[in-house]
């Protein structure tokens, strides 16, 4: 930790410590300056490794820290959602890890963090947490007799849970209700089998860039390096008008300026799968002891397990290029987790038929067979796909009389009005939503389409919504509230009629008294 904090601190020493040096002159007490805050960055890492601890009390874990006042934070060993163990870099470099816990109370932060332990203590400690978490709900369903399964086992089965105390909590006082059930005794921190789902190939990470997000890598580099020329650009003693004159000059040379975007260009795919390839190195999905465990990363290795009794469904996305291709990502939809985009992937960027597999071995089955929109949706898709397109084409041509260089501008528009068609009917046949053997499924989209599949139980509210454009085609949105994953998930521009009937199917208890057909109460 002497050497992590100072480290990862060191950024933010960069700027003062720099402006320290030029405003001294480089002078002898310019770097003693500058010294004497590389060693304050050391000391506070000293004083906040000496002020923090951490341990398991009873039903919850403490963590303590005394660096000026006493600061104590309390979480219930049975609000623990997930624990994720991170190894950036340097950590690997020393053998530890970042463990982070999360409780599902919102937002994109996790509840608790311990910095610096080792990667075998990270490993036990989150196997103990864990465990405890799980025990803990086992225990009070316990006298009940039988809990649904949170094993590796197919979602829906049920097992017998003994009750019974388990490590680190004292015995109760006085006979229990379930006495007579035999205790759990299991040792914090032992390891069960665990079962590994699928490993992502090496070669399958050429299907990175395919998704859109890494492909801009290189104009990100270029304008994270003209950012920093201009933040720091008095400091390294560079005039800002040296950088504005050389981007004039590079456009009053159009074929140097176009040979450097044919280079960029030519290097988002390269660059793409580089980046892709960091973050998603030997993408692993196990399931160990009632969790789904996704471990991932090159020079940050990252493992988030999900817990299975929570997981209520799945989402898979498909860009356009990807669906071209025939490949697809997987999410999982799982109550109580915070940021559920990045911590409840289950899969990256893998051939769709190998996606089904392992998401219906995980997480159950893809409902196959939509119920199709009403033509007027179709319509509706084609005119917000062409109309706006042909409006800037109008206003540019108005334009165009006054500067002609805008007539490219009225042919641009044009060209994208046409492939609007085209994008307009993708976007009417990605339309569709069914239920089936106790589940429900949307799914929308053309550029990135997704398909989302929870179960009828995860339901916790609907929303039936139409604009003034949507009255008058006569259809609606229908949005099924669910208690996980993104809050809500819609069916778009489904009949009025065909809305309302579908919200009764799946509950139908939760309509009735609102529907013409319903008995007088």
């Amino acid at each position: 930790m002497l050497l992590t904090e100072p480290i990862r601190t060191l950024p933010s020493l960069l700027l003062p410590l720099t402006g320290v040096l030029f405003l001294g002159g480089f002078s002898s007490g310019s770097f003693g300056w500058a010294a004497f805050g590389l060693v304050g960055s050391v000391l506070y890492a000293v004083v906040r490794w000496a002020t923090f601890t951490y341990q398991v009390i009873g039903d919850r874990l403490e963590l303590t820290r005394a660096l000026i006042g006493r600061s104590v934070r309390t979480i219930p060993l049975e609000r623990i959602r997930g624990v994720d163990v991170s190894s950036p870099p340097l950590h690997r470099l020393l053998g530890l890890a970042v463990l982070r816990i999360d409780t599902g109370a919102g937002g994109s932060k996790q509840e608790g963090e311990l910095d610096g332990v080792t990667l075998v203590e990270a490993e036990r400690l989150k196997a103990a947490l864990l465990w405890h978490a799980r025990a803990r709900a086992a225990r009070r369903a316990g006298a009940r007799g039988t809990v649904a399964a949170h094993g590796d086992g197919p979602p829906g089965a049920a097992v017998t849970v003994p009750a019974g105390p388990f490590p680190g909590t004292p015995e109760p006082a006085g006979p229990s209700p379930a006495a007579a059930v035999p205790p759990v005794r299991h040792r914090t921190g032992e390891t069960f089998p665990e079962r590994v789902l699928f490993v992502v190939p090496r070669r399958w990470l050429a299907y990175g860039p395919l998704s859109g997000s890494y492909l801009l890598t290189p104009f990100a580099f270029v304008a994270g390096a003209a950012g920093l020329a201009f933040q720091w650009g008095s400091e390294l003693r560079i005039d800002g008008r040296i950088v504005v004159g050389a981007g004039e000059w590079l456009w009053g040379h159009p074929l140097l300026l176009g040979g450097a975007l044919v280079v960029l260009v030519l290097a988002m795919p390269v660059l793409g799968a580089a980046m892709y390839a960091v973050f998603n190195w030997d993408f692993t999905l196990r399931a160990r002891d009632g969790y789904l465990v996704a471990e991932r990363g090159l020079l940050t290795r990252r493992s988030v397990s999900l817990e299975r009794r929570r997981v209520r469904g799945f989402e898979l996305v498909e860009g356009l290029a990807e669906r071209w291709a025939g490949v697809a990502r997987a999410w999982a939809i799982v109550t109580g987790l915070g940021d559920s985009g990045t911590r409840g992937q289950l899969l990256s960027v893998i051939p769709r038929r190998a996606a089904l597999d392992v998401v219906r071995e995980a997480v159950g089955p893809i409902l196959t067979g939509l119920r199709p929109h009403p033509p007027v949706a179709r319509r509706r898709r084609l005119f917000r796909a062409v109309f706006p397109w042909l409006v800037a084409a109008a206003c540019a041509a108005v334009a165009a009389r006054s500067w002609p260089p805008l007539w490219w501008a009225v042919a641009a528009a044009l060209v994208l009005a046409v492939l609007g068609v085209p994008l307009g009917l993708d976007r009417y046949r990605s339309l569709g939503h069914t239920h089936e053997g106790g589940r429900l499924s949307v799914r929308s989209g053309s550029l990135r389409r997704s398909q989302v599949v929870i179960e009828e139980r995860a339901v916790v509210g609907w929303t039936l919504r139409q604009t003034w454009f949507q009255r008058r085609a006569g259809v609606l949105t229908v949005v099924a509230g669910v208690g996980a994953g993104s809050g809500g998930y819609a069916a778009i521009d489904v009949g009025e009629a065909q809305g309302v009937a579908f919200a009764a199917e799946v509950t139908p208890a939760w309509l009735a008294p609102f529907t013409e057909d319903a008995p007088p109460s």
